[in-house]
This record gives structure tokens, C-alpha cells and sequence, in this order.
């Protein structure tokens, strides 16, 4: 059994609660929409935002219904992102199985996105809590800024590991940050105590979304899906960009400008993976991932400890270990 599953099962009752008020929540529209909606629930993928939410909740008090209301609420923007995400990559398949916008079209994947946002907000709402409200509107805004960052960055050649972080900050860690955040108030924990389950969960996702680059440099066959697609987006992330930025290495000259083509090809894609695996790039991404976790493992240590701080911290290790 893997961390995740061992975590899942300590758990089960409460997951299976969240999933049914997931399902009430997204029902009762009409029949083309239900059939949309049960659809792309068949695949949850591993939940791992809202699980943070409810393991917050446990090392700070007690499950409750606010807690369960604010997991489906994280969880429920979380996958309209990714809806709306399918939409804008042209993506046809998500998760091994086809995309709403692949069954169907891209008018209907938009508004089924845009019904799990309103159903994310419905769900923060029925919680009272105006700063879990606050929380996930927050989250929203910095998910955009993320993306926006990121096109920016791809179209205008920032490369610096300032910029880098900054767009994975916002795009994937703002996430995590807003699970603690909302996990936290649930349960009226202290402001002490949130803020510094925030600062791990921020560290737990810069390291979620560096694992999450790693994966695009190695082959198909190796990962599960298509590599090099950062690269055809323009996109340069840490492995490849820490290499780009060593003065010393000398094959830069010729690798620089290559990665600043508008349109790579296959042949060119491949020559960059290769000089971010040749010049360390991949040892790098790792080391830091391995620097991030310790010092979220300092924060966690400030905290009581319990079964569920202890399983916060094996999520985080099996976040590297994937």
C-alpha cells in the first residue's frame, strides 16, 4: 500500500462524506450536464488538496462539517481549473481518460468549469466563515496570476529563479496555502498555528510543482505522458533554466537562444532536455526540493505532534518521491 493510500484510509469516512456533498452539490441541473458532471467524477484523481484540508483540521481540532464544506470547496475550484486548463491547452486527456472538451466540445467543458466554480463559492458560503470565503476568492485571483506570470515570463524570456518561483508560488502553491488556511479556520485554530501550517503547506507545494517539471524531461515510456510539452509552451522550468543560468557551461552559447525560439521541434526539444540533464539541472531540481523539505520539516516540528502531523509529513515526502 502506498503513503497515499495508508493516508486515505485513515481518513476513508470523511473522504467518502466530502465526495457525496461534492456529487449533491454539482447534481440536479439538467440531464445533458449530469451526464457531464458524473462523467468526469468517475476519475477524482488523488485528492490531495482537500486531504490536506482535512489532515489540517485533525493536527488542529476536530473534523466538522465547516471542514468538509471547505474541502469541497478547494476541491471544486481546484477542478475547474483544470477544466478550464483542458480548454485553453486543447488537452484530450486528463488523468489516462478523455477530456470534457474531447467527449464534448469546448462550450460545453467552459461551462461546466465555470459550474464548479460557482458550486466551489456555494460551498464556502454554506460555511459562515468570511475568511474562508476570503480564502478561496483569494486563491482564484492568485491562481490567474500564476498563469499569466507564466505566459509572460514564456513570451518575454525571463529567466531568472526569481520569476520561476514566483509563477509556481501562485499557480500551484497558492493551492496549498489555501487548504491549511481554510482547514485551519474551520476548526478555529490560532493564528500562530495556521500561519505556520501555512508556511509548510507553501513549501509542500513549490515541491509539488519542481517534482511535477522533473517529469517532463524524461521519456514517455518512463512518466505515463507526453514530455518536452513545457518546452513547446515556451515554458522553461527550474532543471533546464538552472543549467541556462551557469555561466560556466559553455554549451549555453548555442543553448540559450535555442531556448528563446518561438517553435521548437522535436529534434530541438530533445537537445535541450539533454543539456538539462547533461549540466545537473535534474541533481539541482532535486537538491532543492530536498532543502524545501527540510525546513518545512523545522516548521512542522513547532507544531504538536500527532498522527496527523505525522501523515502531513509523509504526504510531503511522498510528493518528492513520485
Amino acid at each position: 500500500m502506498s503513503t497515499l493510500q495508508t493516508i486515505k484510509q485513515s481518513i476513508a469516512s470523511e473522504l467518502d462524506q466530502l465526495n457525496r456533498r461534492i456529487s449533491d452539490q454539482l447534481g440536479g441541473g439538467n440531464p445533458l450536464m449530469d451526464t457531464v458532471v458524473q462523467t468526469y467524477l468517475r476519475t477524482k484523481g488523488k485528492q490531495i488538496r482537500p486531504i490536506i484540508v482535512l489532515l489540517t483540521a485533525k493536527m488542529l481540532g476536530t473534523i466538522n462539517d465547516k471542514t468538509l464544506a471547505a474541502a469541497a470547496a478547494v476541491e471544486l475550484l481546484h477542478n475547474a481549473s483544470l477544466i478550464h486548463d483542458d480548454v485553453v491547452d486543447n488537452s484530450q486527456l486528463r488523468r489516462g481518460t478523455p477530456t470534457i472538451n474531447a467527449i464534448w466540445d469546448n462550450h460545453i467543458a467552459v461551462l461546466v468549469g465555470d459550474l464548479f466554480v460557482s458550486s466551489a463559492m456555494q460551498q464556502a458560503i454554506s460555511t459562515g466563515d468570511i475568511h474562508i470565503i476570503d480564502s478561496l476568492c483569494r486563491l482564484g485571483k492568485e491562481l490567474s496570476l500564476g498563469e499569466l506570470d507564466q505566459i509572460y515570463n514564456a513570451r518575454y524570456h525571463k529567466l531568472t529563479e526569481d520569476a520561476y518561483f514566483r509563477i509556481i508560488k501562485f499557480k500551484t502553491a497558492s493551492l496549498f496555502v489555501a487548504c491549511t488556511e481554510m482547514g485551519s479556520y474551520a476548526v478555529g485554530a490560532s493564528d500562530h498555528d495556521r500561519e505556520l501550517l501555512t508556511q509548510f503547506a507553501e513549501l509542500m507545494g513549490l515541491c509539488f510543482q519542481i517534482r511535477d517539471d522533473i517529469y517532463d524531461y524524461f521519456s514517455e515510456e518512463a512518466v505515463g505522458k507526453p514530455t518536452g510539452n513545457d518546452l513547446r509552451e515556451g515554458k522553461i522550468t527550474l532543471p533546464l533554466l538552472h543549467v541556462l543560468l551557469d555561466d560556466e557551461n559553455a554549451d549555453n552559447a548555442e543553448m540559450r537562444p535555442l531556448s528563446q525560439k518561438e517553435m521548437l521541434s522535436d529534434e530541438e526539444i530533445a537537445r535541450l532536455i539533454q543539456h538539462a540533464i547533461n549540466g545537473g539541472g535534474i541533481d539541482y531540481a532535486f537538491d532543492r526540493m530536498g532543502q524545501l523539505r527540510d525546513e518545512a520539516s523545522l516548521i512542522l516540528n513547532q507544531l504538536p505532534e500527532s498522527e496527523a502531523s505525522h501523515s502531513m509529513l509523509d504526504l510531503f515526502d511522498s510528493i518528492i518521491a513520485r
